[in-house]
């Protein structure tokens, strides 16, 4: 894979913090509930803490107060190696999002690309396991954004694999990767499990979302315990932070921050 020169630290974690109009997000699947954005700002600095105490480097991008979804920055950039990927939001609302993320990557050295109108694309449709890309094709990524991605990263190495997204925003809504690999998930809201090898099942809705650490440490949220048990029994550490207003706003662990690793 054909990676540019690093110019940040090894484990470099990409945040921005939440916008004080955080409930006015974007909402898909969810009823409307009210947020509070005072515990939203105290859950942010909780979860990027997490990372500073296991000796991530964190790196703020510049506020986006203007919009509700900025805090979500996965959906704005995919990473692979020294290439950073600018999406195409298929929300419209957060199309403004990017430019102060694009910035925020080329400042890390890395090489910029950009999936281009009409294609869209949000990185919480796309799960890297190993060389494999899963895409899910939801209502915010269409074939057009998934066929480009294809174009930019198939030359990097990677197999770019489509996949059916219906019951949930993103396609990182309902599942994603455990540090060997193995692809977790809350079942009723995975289209088809059959299309993951070595699929494992979670009891929680809130517990299909994790973020790997290193090799044996996972980040999730607080209200998965059952899900923390379960991965704690296959000799994972697992760091709970609370996420209760992200996930009013059909948000998770993962879709807070973007890993340069």
């Amino acid at each position: 894979m054909t990676d540019a020169p690093p110019t940040y630290p090894a484990r470099t974690l990409l945040v921005r913090r939440p916008s004080p109009l955080l409930e006015n997000g974007e909402l898909t699947h969810f009823e409307r509930q009210a947020v509070d954005a005072d515990l939203a700002l105290e859950q942010w600095r909780s979860y990027t803490d997490a990372y500073r105490e296991r000796g991530w480097s964190v790196v703020e991008v510049a506020p986006a107060d203007q919009h509700p979804d900025g805090v979500f920055v996965e959906d704005a950039v995919v990473v692979f190696g020294g290439t950073a990927v600018l999406t195409s939001p298929g929300a419209a609302s957060r199309r403004g999002e990017i430019e102060t993320i694009a910035q925020a990557v080329e400042g890390l050295g890395l090489t910029v690309r950009r999936i281009e109108e009409p294609g869209t694309l949000e990185g919480g449709d796309v799960l890297k396991v190993g060389s494999t890309v899963y895409a899910g094709r939801s209502s915010r990524t269409n074939e057009d954004g998934i066929r480009q991605l294809t174009e930019i990263v198939e030359p990097l190495g990677y197999t770019v694999v489509a996949v059916p997204v219906t019951k949930v925003l993103h396609l990182k809504s309902a599942l994603t990767a455990l540090p060997d690999g193995t692809v977790i998930g809350y079942e009723p809201l995975v289209d088809d499990p059959a299309l993951f090898e070595g699929f494992l099942p979670v009891p929680e809705e809130t517990g299909c979302a994790v973020v790997v650490l290193d090799d044996d440490t996972v980040v999730m949220s607080a209200a998965a315990p059952g899900t923390a048990e379960l991965l704690r029994a296959r000799g994972l550490r697992v760091v709970q932070v609370p996420v209760t207003e992200f996930e009013k706003l059909e948000g998770c662990v993962t879709c807070l921050s973007v890993r340069v690793r």
